[in-house]
């Protein structure tokens, strides 16, 4: 959860950058601790604990946010106010890959025949 100074400072930089709907979602701090914990966990949405609401709230109004700029207006209006954010880099070369999307070469049974005329040759020699 946010603390209260937290929230103090960021609440009005998010009401100057969300979209103005019909009525504002109910507990906004709620819901944004929810989208942060998210984030910060690496978690899936499911995965939020109960106690910061319904995940799909969270991921609904993150997306929605997403796609109407809310995020990058409300980075602009930070680092206007000199908060400097830390980065993140994620390494993909962790990450592994099933073995048939790595390019692993197929393995092809050998053919009945083959392998009864390799049996029958050694037997008759």
């Amino acid at each position: 959860m946010l603390s209260d100074a937290q929230w103090g400072e960021l609440e009005p930089l998010i009401e100057a950058c969300r979209p103005k709907a019909k009525t504002p979602p109910k507990e906004l701090r709620r819901t944004i601790s929810a989208i942060l914990w998210r984030h910060q966990n690496g978690a899936k949405w499911r995965a939020i604990p109960e106690e910061l609401g319904p995940w799909w709230q969270a991921a609904q109004i993150f997306i929605r946010w997403a796609r109407a700029g809310v995020w990058e207006r409300l980075l602009d209006r930070v680092q206007e106010r000199g908060v400097a954010l830390g980065m993140v880099f994620l390494d993909g070369s962790n990450v592994r890959a099933h073995q048939k999307a790595a390019g692993a070469a197929k393995r092809m049974a050998r053919p009945v025949r083959k392998w009864l005329w390799i049996r029958w040759s050694e037997q008759s020699a």
